[in-house]
């Protein structure tokens, strides 16, 4: 088993603060903005494949999307609310806003330049060319302007502002063109024009425009592959909108709302009927916002997806004053918000939609394809349940194939012995193969059981979907615990067998997505073990009917976990005051919660050795003088988002680690069903140790170390030593892994 380098405790001149001080702890928003820049770095890496530099670019703008549309709102209702609370490290909501404009303010320079001189130029040396319109000769105009006419003209609508028509709703992140007319007898007038979504954002340009000329609206897979975007498109030919007025103007902006959805559990009597309403409002356009009344009684008013309060307007810098003022006066900002609000930039906007260049058949520009390894025990013609009973088994998505874990469910949909499944759903995605399986377990007359979390968010209409989908079969569907979202990943089969009645147990760190198990690394643990077995019993029990039970066997249940894995640092703390060998190693998307990050100091003040890997959020400050210096982070950003959450102990010769869906943020501790499960088999235990935890603490190619400042290096190669990519390991070696006994 690796030990790890003793980390160095240099004695402290200073007074050391004590640990609720808020110097010690990294803004929450700021650090999510740091996760953000280092998912900008990959696209400003030049060793990267050049689509998937482009795909990074697009994950950055996508993600500051969220980032508004969740975080920013939140922080501008509790400045309008006068909330006066201030989180660990003391900044007020208002200084939050202040320092969010001013770290952004960098990385959007930094974006416009990667796009404008890195990006388009190396896409125009391999033949992918986004070419402004004024630039394409009248040959292909005349191309273009058939296509805009005969295929995007017909779904427009452009919407008068004056007197008697009112400024019409701006549905969120849509693209729009603030368009000025005018005429003779009105002079300038102002109209609105949504660009439809229905169309992709990059329109190619006919390749040949003769009679044989593709009149489709999708990439090329030729090798040059010219497009201009649709918003330049539209803007050239205005005057087909307006006719008989002079097209002056158009500017294009966009508008981030408040997406926080936030139903009220017990005012919300009917939480599937209650989604529906609201979702339908998304389909419902630009009709008059006042529909909302129909739902304010079961949701928050600010939570309204499509509704919600603005957040972030964008526009270009060529975009007039006058009309900047317009938009945010008609978007209601308040006024004394609007510099946190409004942001002005070179363009394009909304660089999320970059996404729509990955799916050019460009191989070359594009990691290689890989096969996830179909683990050789499954290959056998014995039953998985065969399989499960004698052997636990480890596997880790990507590099395994997530085959199994639909197997599982669909072979327990079928097995005659099998009398019922119970199964956990957060987000299954579309065309859910899972859900399938469920209905055919339902048809073959097993007892199905699902709780399904309809407030997963930005998948709340997919669960809709399945939600009926499964009650129209009679499977017996929960949505929701009062006050938590059910985060937890497990599936539970009841087997009837020779010896009496079986558990067998799916477990992972990620959800039952087909699609996420091949672009996410996560963990997924089959076994028979009996106290897990019944463990999950008592908790699907307790998830769907009544129940006061706080501790289990052997899971660690969430919002009960939170002192469980305190317990377990302290106990670190102890082993190491005594024989000076306390260890501890985590894995995790996020680390914000103040009580498990002081358990953590004062693990480090003690003596105890603490590596932690946190991919997104760490408000944990490293190496502080006298409070932190033996604990180092690291963060990897790399080819696949790591997922998997892991946490491990070692006291002496004892090695636990625990393996889950919860990350150490207050959310998860206090307001969701979480599990953290042990993995107890040596054999598969130290294969998580070794190969998963010791390979990516000594990656030196995607990691970056967290300095106490907060701010992020990249870490390099030491002279004459080898790169390593964990990542890139982990493709090369990993398999999918059996226990070794029983």
């Amino acid at each position: 088993m690796p030990i790890p380098a003793k980390k160095s405790r240099k004695q402290s001149a200073h007074a050391i603060p004590t640990l609720d001080d808020p110097s010690l702890y990294i803004n929450r928003e700021i650090s999510l903005l740091q996760f953000n820049w280092r998912v900008l770095e990959e696209a400003l890496d030049a060793s990267q494949p050049l689509l998937e530099r482009v795909r990074f670019l697009s994950i950055f703008a996508s993600n500051l999307d969220e980032f508004f549309m969740i975080r920013v709102s939140g922080l501008i209702r509790q400045v309008q609310e006068g909330v006066l609370s201030a989180p660990p490290d003391g900044m007020s909501p208002l200084e939050q806003l202040a320092n969010i404009r001013q770290t952004l303010s960098a990385h959007l320079l930094r974006q416009e330049t990667c796009w404008h001189e890195d990006l388009l130029p190396k896409l125009r040396d391999q033949g992918i060319h986004i070419c402004t319109y004024d630039a394409l000769s009248h040959t292909e105009h005349k191309a273009l302007r058939s296509k805009f006419e005969g295929e995007i003209f017909p779904a427009l609508t452009p919407w008068a502002v004056d007197a008697v028509h009112p400024f019409p709703h701006i549905s969120n992140l849509s693209l729009n063109l603030a368009v000025i007319v005018k005429n003779a007898e009105h002079g300038e007038r102002f109209a609105r024009l949504k660009i439809p979504d229905m169309f992709p954002r990059l329109i190619p340009i006919p390749d040949d425009t003769g009679p044989n000329a593709e009149s489709h609206l999708s990439p090329s897979s030729s090798p040059m592959a010219r497009f201009v975007w649709i918003e330049d498109l539209v803007a050239a030919n205005l005057e087909m909108l307006f006719p008989g007025l002079d097209v002056v103007a158009s500017y294009p902006f966009r508008l981030a709302r408040d997406a926080d959805l936030e139903i009220k559990d017990d005012e919300a009597s009917d939480l599937l009927t209650t989604l529906e309403k609201q979702i339908h409002q998304h389909h419902m356009g630009d009709r008059a916002s006042d529909l909302l009344t129909t739902i304010e009684k079961q949701v928050r008013i600010g939570g309204s997806r499509y509704f919600g309060s603005a957040v972030r307007l964008e526009t270009t810098r060529e975009t007039p004053d006058h009309i900047r003022e317009l938009l945010s006066r008609n978007l209601e900002l308040d006024s004394h918000l609007i510099p946190y609000q409004v942001y002005t930039g070179h363009g394009p906007l909304g660089l999320a939609d970059l996404v729509e260049l990955t799916r050019l058949d460009k191989p070359t520009l594009k990691y290689p394809p890989f096969l996830p390894t179909f683990p050789a025990q499954f290959n056998s013609q014995e039953s998985m349940f065969d399989l499960i009973r004698w052997n636990d088994i480890l596997l880790y998505h990507p590099y395994d194939s997530f085959t199994p874990v639909i197997d599982f469910v669909r072979e327990a949909a079928h097995d005659p012995d099998v009398l019922a499944i119970k199964m956990t759903l957060y987000r299954v995605g579309s065309n859910s193969p899972i859900v399938q399986a469920l209905k055919e377990a339902q048809e073959n007359g097993k007892q199905v059981a699902v709780l399904l979390e309809l407030k997963a968010r930005f998948d709340e209409e997919n669960n809709i979907v399945w939600a009926r989908a499964l009650e129209d079969v009679g499977v017996h569907v929960r949505y929701a615990v009062i006050g938590l979202k059910t985060h937890a990943k497990m599936c539970l089969v009841i087997r009837k067998e020779a010896d009496g009645i079986q558990r067998y147990m799916h477990m992972g760190t990620g959800n039952y997505n087909p699609l996420t198990g091949r672009l996410y690394t996560d963990l997924s643990f089959f076994t028979y073990d009996r106290a897990i077995g019944a463990d999950c019993s008592d908790l699907f029990n307790a998830l769907t009917g009544y129940s006061l039970k706080t501790t289990y066997r052997k899971l660690l249940v969430a919002p009960w976990m939170r002192q469980a894995l305190i317990q377990r640092i302290d106990r670190e703390i102890s082993r190491h005051q005594e024989h000076g060998d306390g260890y501890i190693a985590f894995k995790m998307n996020s680390l914000v919660d103040p009580q498990c990050i002081q358990a953590l100091y004062r693990a480090s003040q003690a003596g105890v050795n603490i590596d932690l890997q946190v991919r997104g959020i760490c408000c944990l400050r490293p190496g502080l003088p006298g409070v932190s210096e033996t604990i180092s982070v690291t963060s990897i950003v790399g080819r696949f988002l790591e997922h998997a959450r892991i946490y491990y102990f070692r006291h002496g010769e004892q090695h636990e680690v625990l393996v889950g869906s919860a990350d150490l943020m207050q959310r998860n501790l206090d307001r969701r069903v979480e599990i953290l499960f042990p993995i107890e088999n040596i054999h598969l235990r130290d294969r998580i140790i070794k190969d998963i935890l010791t390979i990516q603490l000594q990656d030196n190619v995607q990691a970056r170390r967290l300095l106490p400042d907060g701010r992020y290096e990249r870490l390099s190669p030491s002279a004459g030593a080898a790169t390593l990519s964990s990542q890139s390991w982990q493709l090369a070696h990993w398999r999918g892994q059996v226990s070794s006994t029983t």
